[in-house]
């Protein structure tokens, strides 16, 4: 019999749930004790939705982000925090986000201070992770509380647990040494905690645990490849049973190392290396388990289960009780339940699957695998009909737009004149002081704004007064901005719900769920906009809003817009062809509206490109051949202007050293990045490389609630000034300002503008 079990399902709830108790509990509305009882009701109903599973995951939930739960249960907090007394949540809060609840009691008097952990993207999705921080001197000890009392919670509920942790050397290698030491050096100690830890779990009646290992599905030089030989080495004398789990990618050179490890069982995601398997089968001991990933945890499009099972089925008949089914990864990445969906059209909503549904689809390949096609013939069917409706449907495919994309010329990419001509044609136009100041893009989305949204979408508000309501919006921005002293102002994006939401829905070619939402980091959530067919862009859908914000200033107003690799690679992409083609759409879509913007007077326009990095392929030798259709997307997007018109772009929470060369490609002559919690260290990659354009390095975390001090700013700035020129540098926030309050940002704002007057006053 094939066995299914799930490698993770979505933590926030179906509405959300988590992420408004959070907010609720960090403002000192709501206790503890009901955060947690949330936390437990949420963890009971998910188990429910997985009872037809042969195993369910135990410790995917998380408060935050499942790296920074096994940095506390391997008892490695970072020095800042240690020595802070009260409940264990509360410090965990303040490595996740600068500090705990904002309450009168003796917790908030401690945490004022606290620096965030850094965070970064896990490996190529926009789920964010608090980054380990190792030292030479860094030691572990074991504190599994938490886990165990979530293994409790399940095994009370008789649901079949398998408990989920993340694997020692992914652990290592996803951190960063703050010393420059050798993070393997780390290595033994680190194991003998896994020992201890993996003990417990069979102290509480464990069969099997789900140790995460994803980083095989990366280049690996020999020490890290040894590293997992004298890790699971040490690890084989375990009681408990080990499921080795890899997803995101292929194995290709690590493939011999995985299959031979002395682990009971190997995950491979199918979704990314479905022609790994065979080779695999050939490569594993006859004892072991091998669980393939058939169902896509990452995208929202159904399974073709016939051809699914056509595969699948030659393979159950050799492996027998040694093949298990699972999603690809964890079902972290989609959302919860399709079956909320009320608005969404019916045809396209026939083509896809949430988490709920993504299950049942795994439900009844076992079914099918187990006993036969005719035991789920009528399911079958209706799969295979939406599948074919969706393969012929004349709403995905425009002629029009595959034509436009036959025209595209190299020429489209290059600007008139090279940068440094360019920017003698901006600075006259334009008249900044040095270091200039400006902002990401967003100003705060108040309740204001979001009741008029809502008011608006229900119809309760026509659109003549949803515009005053939003201009009203724009032009407090635009005023606070003026009264702050910035040098490049932004209209707010009181109108946008998202960067990426806001632009899909203008655009052919997208729908949109109502409660698709997928969490991004902490009470952060966002909701991908499903691209199911090609774009174009019927209309301008920011110019009316940025030439009235312009209207209202004599300073210069940037343009805002997100560009097509990032709304490619935070949205739900189509399967049915290569990324690279959609991009290259969205690249054409926007444009026309870069050119419309510079036509009505816009002098700075930014265009986001903050997943740029992100939709990087895991392993560097397939690197070129994305930069190549990304970085050509952006300058198709961008480069049609004027020598005069500034172009800008963003990037935020990536490390991009590795890839500097291709974001010099990109020709802005402006880039703003998030340097603030790394301590400038992101501009290390400027040490080797001769950055030719402008540069904004973040000074504000604004995912902190923190306020950053006038001359922690000076000091910021500083250390950026070792590595690019004075003159070349712009002072900003890290990113938008749309998660903020307004009382936190005017202060960080001036604070921000008065250092760039004391760094003026040192050129």
């Amino acid at each position: 019999m094939v066995s299914t079990h799930n490698l993770g399902f979505p933590r926030i709830g179906a509405k959300r749930e988590l992420k408004f108790a959070l907010e609720s509990y960090w403002k000192g509305q709501s206790t503890r004790d009901t955060l947690k009882a949330l936390g437990k009701d949420l963890r009971q109903r998910h188990w429910s939705l997985q009872s037809a599973l042969d195993l369910s995951p135990v410790g995917d939930f998380s408060f935050y982000d499942q790296v920074l739960d096994m940095s506390f249960t391997l008892g490695h907090l970072p020095e800042r925090v240690i020595g802070f007394h009260g409940d264990q949540l509360d410090n965990y809060f303040r490595v996740a986000r600068g500090r705990s609840a904002q309450s009168d009691d003796d917790h908030a008097q401690c945490c004022g201070g606290v620096a965030a952990g850094e965070m970064t993207k896990w490996f190529d999705t926009n789920y964010h992770y608090i980054v380990p921080e190792f030292t030479a001197t860094t030691t572990f000890k074991l504190n599994a509380t938490n886990l165990l009392e979530q293994l409790a919670e399940a095994q009370a509920l008789n649901v079949k647990a398998k408990p989920v942790i993340i694997g020692p050397v992914t652990y290592l290698a996803i951190g960063k040494a703050k010393d420059n030491s050798d993070r393997l050096a780390l290595l033994p100690q680190l194991v003998q905690v896994y020992v201890e830890l993996l003990e417990a779990l069979a102290a509480q009646g464990v069969e099997w645990v789900q140790i995460d290992e994803p980083i095989l599905v990366t280049e690996l030089d020999a020490d890290w490849q040894h590293a997992f030989n004298l890790a699971y080495h040490q690890l084989k004398s375990s009681r408990v049973k080990l499921l080795l789990a890899t997803y995101f990618g292929q194995l290709a050179d690590n493939q011999y190392l995985a299959a031979n490890l002395p682990v009971a069982g190997l995950h491979v995601d199918a979704i990314n290396a479905r022609h790994e398997i065979l080779p695999l089968i050939g490569m594993l001991p006859s004892h072991k388990v091998l669980s393939i990933g058939v169902v896509n945890g990452r995208n929202i499009w159904k399974t073709d289960l016939t051809a699914t099972l056509d595969w699948l089925e030659p393979l159950a008949q050799r492996l027998g009780e040694r093949l298990w089914i699972a999603p690809s990864c964890s079902l972290l990445h989609v959302p919860v339940d399709l079956d909320s969906e009320h608005q969404l059209d019916a045809e396209i909503q026939s083509w896809l699957a949430f988490a709920k549904q993504k299950l049942e689809e795994l439900h009844i390949l076992s079914v099918a695998l187990n006993h036969g096609r005719e035991a789920v013939k009528e399911r079958l069917a209706t799969n295979h009909a939406a599948l074919e409706a969706r393969r012929h449907s004349q709403r995905v495919h425009n002629p029009a737009v595959r034509e436009a994309l036959g025209k595209l010329t190299p020429q489209l990419g290059q600007r008139q004149n090279v940068y440094a001509q360019r920017a003698s044609k901006q600075a006259a136009l334009l008249n900044l002081p040095k270091y200039p100041t400006t902002t990401i893009g967003s100003f705060p989305q108040t309740a204001e704004i979001r009741l008029a949204r809502s008011q608006f979408k229900s119809s309760e508000l026509d659109y003549a007064d949803y515009q005053l309501a939003m201009k009203a919006e724009i032009e407090r921005s635009v005023r606070e901005q003026e009264a702050l002293g910035l040098d490049v102002l932004v209209h707010g994006e009181a109108e946008r719900n998202d960067m990426v939401e806001y632009f899909g829905e203008q655009l052919s070619g997208y729908a949109f769920s109502q409660f698709g939402w997928v969490q991004s980091y902490g009470s952060r959530c966002v909701k991908p906009p499903i691209l199911f067919g090609d774009i174009s862009r019927p209309q301008a859908m920011t110019v009316g809003w940025i030439k009235y914000a312009q209207s209202l200033t004599s300073k210069p107003m940037k343009g805002m817009l997100t560009g097509p690799v990032t709304i490619l690679n935070w949205s739900f992409v189509r399967d049915d062809q290569p990324r690279a083609v959609s991009c290259y759409q969205l690249a054409l879509a926007i444009r026309e509206e870069v050119l419309d913007l510079e036509q009505a007077g816009i002098n700075v326009i930014q265009i986001d490109e903050a997943a740029l990095r992100e939709g990087l392929p895991l392993r560097k030798s397939q690197w070129k051949e994305y930069l190549n259709w990304a970085v050509e997307s952006f300058r198709i997007t961008a480069n049609g202007v004027q020598d005069e018109t500034q172009i800008h772009t963003h990037m935020c929470y990536s490390e991009f050293n590795d890839i500097i060369a291709a974001i010099a490609d990109m020709d802005a002559d402006v880039i703003t990045i998030e340097t603030s919690r790394s301590d400038m260290e992101l501009l290390d990659a400027f040490d080797n490389f001769n950055y030719p354009n402008e540069i904004g390095p973040g000074v504000y975390d604004i995912h902190s609630p923190n306020i950053p001090t006038q001359e922690q700013i000076v000091q910021l700035m500083k250390k950026a000034a070792e590595r690019v020129p004075a003159e070349r540098l712009w002072v900003n926030p890290d990113c938008g300002l749309k998660t903020r309050q307004w009382s936190e940002v005017l202060p960080a704002l001036a604070n921000m503008v008065a250092a760039a007057k004391t760094l003026r006053a040192m050129v």
